[in-house]
């Protein structure tokens, strides 16, 4: 009863309209991809995990700009019709699919050097592609699932494509990492699963650290190829990146997040901001949020040389022996 007369309470009523407008305004960020008229025609963009999510809106953004679209995809049924969606939504016929599984080394060495074989030029990278909350697994390879996904995979197709890339300048790679790296640690022992705690997002969240340290460590490297690396976070967003999770914990993060989390598409903005804002021209080694603001990220990701030490012993990893 009492809730009852909460609702149906004028007062209550409009001061709770008020503040979903609010919350809904915030959750837009402060900069609109469609009032960017940069067009990118002549261009091509790779996306990883552009079937679903973030990664598809990104897509479906750089289609509209007139863009060459790569559609790097693990599931071939999920990116064809991710395909043929943007393709009917955009008018734009470019856009391509091509298979990998980037938690798979062996798999992105086969995406690479097929892209390297077909593609003159590449100007925009996005790893997007990621995994959250996954088991305790380890790959082929020797390392644990969820940093081989999204941290040992996306490293090793940026620094295959890099020559390209320079090639092709000017050129920017974006990163997606997470506010949650700042909750994250530096222990080179996880990449093997040791000393890791699985619980919640615990593990997601190391990774997004090394994302962002690794990222400004290539940024160094890249000064004066015209080629930039940032990293971003996309905001608290309402994708399936929670579908390892259980479903409790599924269930209440889509009830609070219908009314104050971001959806796929506001959750894009800040990597198409980073990609294509002439704001962003000749900026790297930066950390973006979900407002697109440059902000400073969490000290260990400042560390210069942990930075150098935690990126060589990723390319060791990932070279071949």
């Amino acid at each position: 009863m009492v809730w009852l007369d909460i609702i149906y309470h004028p007062v209550w009523a409009v001061t709770t309209v008020l503040m979903f407008l609010v919350v809904r305004m915030q959750r837009r960020g402060s900069w609109d991809p469609q009032s960017c008229s940069v067009r990118l025609k002549g261009k091509t963009a790779i996306v990883t995990g552009a079937n679903t999510g973030i990664g598809k809106f990104i897509a479906l953004d750089f289609a509209r700009r007139g863009a060459r679209v790569i559609l790097a995809c693990r599931n071939e049924a999920r990116g064809t019709a991710a395909l043929k969606e943007i393709r009917e939504k955009t008018g734009n016929y470019d856009l391509h699919l091509r298979l990998v599984d980037v938690s798979s080394l062996e798999s992105v060495r086969e995406f690479a050097e097929g892209i390297l074989e077909e593609e003159k030029a590449l100007h925009i990278l996005v790893n997007n592609a990621g995994v959250s909350g996954l088991p305790r697994e380890m790959t082929k390879d020797g390392f644990e699932a969820s940093f081989a996904t999204n941290l040992l995979g996306p490293f090793l197709l940026t620094n295959l494509l890099l020559d390209l890339l320079k090639r092709s300048a000017p050129a920017r790679i974006v990163t997606l990492s997470s506010c949650n790296h700042k909750r994250g640690e530096v222990d080179f022992a996880h990449f093997h699963g040791e000393n890791l705690t699985y619980r919640m997002d615990a593990v997601y969240n190391h990774t997004k650290l090394h994302n962002i340290i690794c990222t400004n460590e290539l940024a160094r490297r890249l000064e004066g190829t015209g080629v930039t690396a940032n990293s971003v976070h996309p905001g608290i967003v309402m994708t399936d990146v929670l579908r390892h999770y259980h479903f409790m914990v599924r269930w209440i993060f889509r009830l609070v997040g219908f009314f104050f989390f971001k959806s796929s598409e506001e959750g894009a903005v800040s990597s198409i901001f980073c990609a294509v804002a002439e704001e962003m021209e000749g900026i790297t080694g930066k950390y973006c949020d979900s407002d697109c603001h440059l902000v400073l990220p969490a000290p260990l990701a400042r560390d210069t040389a942990l930075a150098v030490k935690d990126f060589e012993i990723c390319k060791r990893l990932t070279s071949k022996l």
